[in-house]
């Protein structure tokens, strides 16, 4: 296997940037990078050296040189990782120098590849260090931490033991049976494989907490023009993102930005106001504005609560009726006008609020989460945050119910053991035992350059 170099800190100007280096040449690279043929530094360990240029006439940077022996490596290879000044400068002068060196430029996520296919991690892990470095909150992090200290992959060895069982006990009695199974046996098996499944669709079921752990919540804050949107859009934020003037329509555009609320990421998008265009421009910001309605997971409906309900405000109250909604009362600062009051008097999910003085912001967070009230316990268990580890799960499960159907309905012993056998693989995709390289490599495009 050639050797991979790439720099693992993120672009642009800091103090220090890494670049790390895996592959059977990686000590020779070093050995020639400060100039020592008989360099034999110890694994793990680290030591500032001199990198020189390319005719040993000039140093490129003194940097911290850490060398890691195969197979005690992230990679389960021979790496270097060089701590260099983080000069893009500097860092370009090395990548260039270590190419030149015969390494090659890692491709996305190379580095936690080999790794897999080096048996230092599954795959199932190898996806948590891409969560746990995309992720948004302290939710989501610790969610990826225990997907990578291996908890998911624990989890399905419970269910994939069970299995083997279960096809070794039908194998011996297509084997050295003649009869059929009596229906005692066909009882224990069937029984056995309902605990599998069961346990397989609970842990598929976290998937609706889950994903929005990792990904976020949509929530579109929508409302006619002058309702305060972006006001309330700036104080959720704690920042001056969106422009805000008296004029009706001055937001345009969709404007999106993430926030942590409970925990939780939250994708929260500003939107034009719904009136009658007054331009084309107006009219393609409107447009965005319900399509950004139709994407959310919860919309909050901004209304002037000083002011008695508009044309306008009566329309987005309908078209929210069928997706979860709050319903945000703004502008309390200036009391409610009675027809405000009369309307939503003791009506679920509507909260009173000043985006002005902040207040009832705390109502707004807590009626945001509370349509996804699993996600904001801190108790929570395993979640499967993967769409694919979802699909394989659910794909499984439904491949131990057909087979406990033909085994009820006493079909031959093979046609039960197909099915079975396919769970099996299906299980050892999400850590894999049985993935495709193909769908490896797109796994893996999605990674960062450098791990």
């Amino acid at each position: 296997m050639n050797t991979i170099v790439a720099v693992a800190t993120p672009p642009g100007r800091s103090a220090i940037a890494m670049i790390r280096i895996s592959g059977p040449q990686s000590l020779p690279i070093l050995r020639l990078l400060v100039g020592d043929a008989d360099l034999s530094p110890e694994p793990n360990h680290t030591s500032l050296r001199s990198i020189l240029g390319r005719d040993h006439d000039e140093v490129i940077d003194s940097s911290l040189v850490t060398f890691f022996k195969a197979p005690h490596s992230f990679t389960g290879e021979d790496m270097v990782e060089i701590s260099c000044h983080g000069a893009p400068v500097i860092v370009r002068q090395l990548l260039d120098r270590i190419q030149h060196l015969d390494a090659r430029p890692a491709g996305p996520g190379e580095f936690t590849l080999r790794a897999l296919k080096n048996g230092k991690l599954n795959l199932s892990q190898a996806e948590a260090i891409r969560d746990l470095i995309n992720a948004r909150t302290v939710a989501a992090a610790q969610q990826a931490t225990r997907q990578l200290t291996g908890e998911l992959s624990k989890a399905l060895q419970v269910s994939k033991d069970q299995l083997i069982e279960l096809i070794v006990k039908l194998e011996s009695a297509l084997e050295f049976v003649e009869d059929d199974l009596p229906v005692a046996r066909v009882d224990e098996l069937t029984q056995q494989l309902g605990f599998v499944r069961v346990r397989l669709g609970e842990l598929a079921s976290t998937y609706a907490t889950g994903h929005l752990l990792r990904d976020g919540i949509r929530v579109a804050l929508v409302g006619r023009p002058n309702v305060g949107k972006s006001s309330l859009f700036n104080r959720l934020l704690r920042f001056d993102r969106a422009i805000v003037t008296e004029l009706p329509g001055t937001t345009r555009d969709s404007l999106v930005e993430s926030i942590s609320v409970g925990g939780v990421p939250v994708n929260l998008i500003d939107t034009a106001g719904i009136r009658e265009a007054g331009d084309r421009i107006e009219a393609l910001g409107i447009e965005r504005t319900q399509r950004a309605m139709a994407d959310a997971d919860l919309v909050v409906v901004v209304i002037d609560g000083s002011l008695g309900l508009q044309a306008e405000d009566e329309t987005l109250l309908v078209e929210s009726e069928q997706t979860p909604r709050v319903v945000a009362l703004n502008k309390s600062d200036l009391g409610p006008s009675s027809e405000i009051e009369n309307r939503f008097k003791n009506a679920p999910d509507v909260v009173h609020l000043s985006a002005l003085t902040g207040e009832g912001l705390e109502d707004l967070s807590a009626a945001i989460l509370r349509p996804f009230a699993a996600v904001d316990s801190e108790a929570v268990g395993l979640l499967i945050t993967d769409s694919r580890h979802h699909d394989l799960l659910l794909r499984a499960a439904a491949s131990i119910e057909e087979s406990g159907r033909l085994l009820n309905d006493h079909a031959s012993e093979e046609l039960v053991l197909v099915g079975l056998l396919n769970a099996l693989k299906l299980l050892g995709e999400i850590t894999g035992e049985t993935t495709a390289d193909d769908i490896l490599g797109e796994i893996f495009s999605t990674f960062c350059i450098g791990k």
